[in-house]
């Protein structure tokens, strides 16, 4: 059968170059649409159960919120495990499911138990999910700043809130724009207790004529004069005079109370638990923007980009749009190294033909076909939509070589058989020799590709099937290795269709003239003579050459248990990630302090670009991060830039030196790979210890003692125990017997805290 195909194959040439067209043009649409990201996506499918219950603390959220949340959503069909994290005023509980299940069922599950869980949550409590977005969708990130300082902060996050996210949000492929930093405007209200007990109103009076006092409503219609009025009630608050003017009661003269007579009315930033600074220069305002699940990440990233283009003339006056963090030059680097590797291996290939052969023409068979079948191999890449990384594209770089083996094969049987062929056809010695001559160029090419087209075929096949085992694998280790399997497996079996449709055809077109002898070939006549000396000492002396491959292996296994293992090789993405993380308590004064401290720092050092500082969390369910935890991204110069001799390590170790701040044990690492391993395993380092137990405050108190240990243990760069219990507390504890003489109820005293 493969030899029928090879011979009506390069008899056929229009039918086999009109299908080779038709794959190519396949191909290149396939490469235009082909997602494109830095690494796969080596997340779990996950849904985020975000809710918010303001002014609780933790213990409360735990209690009242995260709990009954985690417990319900165990029990969800496929559903690994549900990890939930309480903050004050906020919980997190991240569902992981089995692999391969689709996002959106997951979600629709996910909120068809939540129905089951209200039932055991407070009445003013309302939980809601998270983007649809992974753990690593975070994938560009800028900051709005005014250096002529015409605009506050309260104005640049108005800015960012009501304009520029939702501007971004409708951008294809965004699931959500996070904003981070500056001050939420609101209207505050500031109550003298002493006013409102002289005019013996209770404060409960006052929340409920606020709440009546901001209300539109509708009254039907009303017809006058054959004319149709819709009746509408304007009652929501526009300005500070609205609310000075609300009533609360009654003085004994009929006079009216109002909240302008017991309370200071201004406006005033919302409760921040999280803030964001730039190169040491201050505070600034910024968004995060998330990527959908699925998605092209390169595409994404121009698109936002693009918009951010379009909006910048009509920013604020003095407001510039600065970036913080780009995944797009990760991919952009990334992608340009492996392309650059195949070009070079397919150049390397080229010449090694021209050299043993002498014959240019022969090279071209080989530089046509490989690239067409890494071409090719991109189709079914894209219609399983798995995306151009380092990993895919590494699986077609590590194919090349065993790639191109059928070509070169088939070009030097070729030869073989045409210089034999223009010998017989010179002196045709025997009856074998006149058979040859009187056969056609195209026939000798044919029966030449036959003679040796089989064994390639199997042989390239069977490579790939060698990868059948990596489609085993599960969790991280399939979704990181997979890409790479099923590119190698899809570039083989084109290669290997290709070796017995395409390059048969070729050879008839490019190998023509006079072929020349091999054996006059200097380079090959020499590496001839090298090489036999060596292989008649190796058939001399046999079992010798076996004991010394032998001990050769044995020797290997001493500096074999020395190597060290890692999950996946470390990933320079050309930026920083900087993790300092403070005992719980820092005020968010002391925080911006701290922070800015540290930018400046950082901005110093000439290899630095851009540092973009965050501490605390961002306002989206993907950022569960306390506001004892700096994430602070260090955007680095191009390595043409950088001082003579300065390596990556050097740069930590640099940096590391010039942060000494006692207290704050840091973690360097890259973004990409902070996100991915916090996302598997719920700990901000390579290393982590989880400590199991019933009591928290005696789960801290191991925690300590292990912190203690490990701090000068050999290798450890900063160890750090999570303080569960977590911050400070001013309790109010209601003396029931004495508030009962007044008659009030606990839920009275606790108003007037809440």
């Amino acid at each position: 059968m493969i030899n029928g195909i090879i011979a009506v194959c390069a008899r056929n040439r229009f039918l086999v170059l009109l299908a080779t067209i038709f794959a190519l043009v396949a191909g290149v649409i396939a490469v235009k649409n082909v997602k494109l990201d830095a690494i796969p996506d080596l997340s779990d499918v996950q849904v985020i159960v975000f809710t918010e219950w303001p002014g609780r603390a933790p213990t409360l959220v735990e209690d009242q919120v995260t709990y009954p949340i985690v417990s319900v959503l165990a029990a969800a069909p496929k559903v690994k495990y549900a990890r939930g994290q309480s903050f004050f005023g906020l919980s997190f509980v991240n569902v992981i499911f089995e692999d391969g299940t689709d996002m959106y069922w997951a979600r629709s599950r996910v909120l068809e138990y939540m129905n089951q869980a209200k039932a055991n949550l407070p009445e003013d409590v309302n939980p809601v999910l998270g983007p649809d977005a992974t753990g690593v969708g975070w994938i560009y990130q800028y900051a709005l700043v005014d250096p002529t300082g015409q605009n506050s902060l309260a104005d640049l996050r108005s800015f960012q809130d009501w304009t520029l996210r939702y501007y971004l949000q409708n951008t294809p492929g965004v699931a959500e724009v996070a904003s981070i930093g500056g001050y939420v405007n609101g209207y505050q209200i500031e109550i003298d207790p002493n006013k409102l007990l002289g005019y013996n109103i209770p404060l409960s009076k006052v929340i409920a004529a606020v709440r009546q006092s901001n209300n539109d409503v509708g009254g039907r219609v009303i017809e006058f004069g054959e004319t149709e009025y819709m009746v509408r009630g304007e009652g929501y608050i526009k300005s500070l005079d609205d609310i000075r003017a609300i009533a609360i009661g009654l003085e004994a003269n009929g006079v009216p109370v109002t909240i302008a007579q017991v309370a200071n009315v201004h406006r005033g930033p919302d409760l921040r638990r999280g803030l964001l600074e730039v190169d040491g220069k201050g505070e600034a305002v910024g968004g995060i923007v998330v990527m959908r699940y699925g998605e092209n990440a390169l595409k994404t990233i121009n698109a936002v980009k693009k918009k951010l283009e379009e909006i910048k003339p009509s920013l604020p006056p003095g407001v510039e749009i600065v970036t913080g963090y780009d995944r797009s030059s990760l991919i952009l680097r990334a992608i340009k190294n492996l392309r650059w590797t195949l070009i070079e291996e397919m150049l390397v290939v080229s010449l090694v033909i021209i050299v043993f052969l002498f014959h240019f023409r022969s090279a071209l068979v080989a530089m046509i076909a490989l690239p067409l079948a890494v071409l090719i191999s991109f189709i079914p890449m894209t219609m399983l939509g798995i995306s151009s990384n380092i990993m895919s594209l590494g699986g077609i770089a590590i194919a090349v070589g065993a790639m191109v083996d059928a070509s070169v094969v088939l070009i030097e049987n070729a030869h073989k058989w045409l210089r034999r062929w223009q010998e017989a056809k010179e002196k045709p010695d025997d009856d074998e020799g006149r058979e040859l001559a009187a056969l056609s160029r195209t026939e000798v090419v044919i029966k030449s590709s036959q003679q040796v087209g089989k064994p390639l075929f199997f042989s390239l096949l069977v490579i790939a099937v060698s990868f059948l085992p990596v489609f085993a694998l599960e969790a991280q280790s399939g979704r990181l290795f997979k890409p790479l399997a099923f590119t190698k497996t899809f570039a083989m079996i084109f290669a290997a269709l290709l070796s017995i449709t395409l390059v048969p055809l070729l050879l008839t077109f490019f190998v023509r003239g006079k072929i020349p002898d091999e054996n006059r070939n200097p380079l090959n006549r020499f590496l001839v003579w090298v090489y036999r000396p060596f292989v008649s000492f190796a058939l001399r002396f046999r079992w010798l050459v076996v004991a010394l491959a032998v001990l050769i292996l044995l020797v290997t296994w001493f500096p074999y248990q020395r190597i060290g293992s890692e999950f996946m090789p470390p990933l320079n993405e050309g930026s920083l990630l900087y993790m300092p993380t403070s005992p719980p308590g820092m005020a968010i004064s002391e925080s911006r302090e701290v922070l800015q401290k540290q930018d400046a720092i950082i901005a110093q050092m000439p290899e630095v670009e851009r540092v973009f500082g965050k501490i605390g969390r961002a306002r989206t369910a993907t950022d569960p991060a306390p506001l004892s935890m700096v994430e602070t991204v260090i955007t680095l110069k191009p390595e043409s830039e950088w001082r003579p001799g300065m390596t990556f390590d050097k740069i930590k170790e640099e940096l590391g030196r010039a942060l000494p701040f006692p207290g704050m044990p840091a973690i360097w690492w890259m973004p990409i790979q902070t996100r991915i391993e916090m996302l598997a395993t719920g700990i901000r380092s390579q290393v982590g210890i989880k400590i199991m137990g019933p009591d928290l405050n005696e789960i801290q108190k191991i925690g300590l003692r292990i912190e203690s240990l490990l701090k000068n243990a050999p290798n450890t760069a900063s160890a750090f125990a999570e303080r569960v219990t977590g911050g400070y507390y001013v309790d109010f504890k209601v003396n029931r017997e004495a508030i009962a003489r007044y008659g009030l109820t606990v839920a009275d005293v606790e108003t007037v805290i809440e």
